[in-house]
């Protein structure tokens, strides 16, 4: 039987060994973390519709909808942050919990959402009356982002019944966090449904990370005035759209995404740590690539670059 001293206890080694294997390299515990919480595009792997996916009878191949967490641990209790609410954002708060305990209900000081499709938001449900029924987790959008969430229903629930507050973000404009540690959006090309679609730079008092999981391609950012290759020199990790590998579907040309061997080819020209810093993310479920030990994933390794891994941590 568990007993209240028992639970103290192994909370208390909890708090004490954070597991070095989901480290970075040479890195020791972090005063300020990031988290990967899900590599997988929006719906995650395995997809309804799909029954013949292995990963239905195999859970190690389950992955979750691309998502990231910022910790600061210099203060008790923790302050954590979320970048995007995925559909899986239970089972994401679950392990991070997991690795980095809190006795705060809920435990977010924040929730940065990237656009407005389906793997990057619906999430918020689950903190909304008819679930954790919080109060007033900051939530930064941008402003189409924002106006979507005031004016459409369920969502908009979640304003009036004050689970959420919603703070407004500007392009470029950095949102400090704690001492040391923000977040700044910058607009990328995207699908534009109902919102605008930004990236993020993590800056944190070490090191700063990028974390963008959907753009349409590097040419029309290219066009747009950026070239990815100078925020990636700008930062140590870098998060970056990689929903398709190569021409795995038939249809491909409707989902307009950078595939990997397109990024890759266009970053080989890149010095070795420059390229190392690339973690590809938000792979769709036909992606071979999300399979340990594929072709396709020891060819990533191979060039220089990795796929992102679910609860790999690594110092800001």
């Amino acid at each position: 039987m568990e007993t209240p001293m028992k639970r103290f206890l192994l909370l208390l080694m909890s708090l004490v060994f954070i597991a070095p294997s989901l480290r970075a390299e040479g890195q020791g515990p972090c005063n300020v973390s990031l988290v990967v919480l899900g590599i997988a595009q929006d719906a995650g792997r395995p997809q309804l519709g799909h029954p013949e996916d292995p990963a239905w009878q195999d859970p190690s191949l389950v992955r979750l909808a691309a998502s990231i967490a910022v910790v600061d641990s210099r203060n008790a209790p923790a302050r954590r942050w979320l970048i995007e609410a995925t559909p899986d954002i239970k089972t994401q708060l679950q392990r991070l919990d997991e690795q980095f305990p809190t006795a705060e209900y809920i435990g977010l000081d924040g929730i940065f959402l990237t656009h407005a499709h389906m793997g990057h938001y619906t999430g918020l449900m689950h903190i909304g009356f008819e679930a954790a029924r919080t109060e007033l987790v900051p939530v930064y959008a941008m402003p189409d982002m924002k106006r979507f969430l005031e004016t459409n229903g369920p969502w908009n629930q979640l304003v009036n019944y004050k689970n959420i507050s919603l703070i407004e973000l500007q392009d470029q404009r950095s949102t400090a966090l704690s001492d040391g540690l923000s977040v700044t959006p910058f607009l990328v090309p995207h699908r534009r449904e109902y919102s605008e679609t930004v990236g993020f730079i993590i800056d944190g008092p070490e090191r700063s990370a990028i974390f963008l999981p959907d753009i349409n391609g590097w040419d029309v950012f290219d066009a747009s005035g950026t070239r990815i290759e100078s925020l990636i020199e700008r930062v140590d990790y870098a998060y970056l759209d990689a929903t398709f590998y190569g021409d795995e579907l038939p249809n491909i040309s409707s989902f307009p995404h950078p595939k990997i061997l397109e990024s890759m080819r266009r970053f080989d020209g890149l010095p070795a740590s420059e390229k190392t810093k690339v973690r590809f993310i938000h792979l769709n479920h036909s992606n071979p690539a999300l399979v340990p030990g594929s072709k396709e994933a020891r060819t990533i390794r191979e060039r220089g670059y990795a796929v992102a891994g679910e609860l790999e941590t690594f110092c800001l």
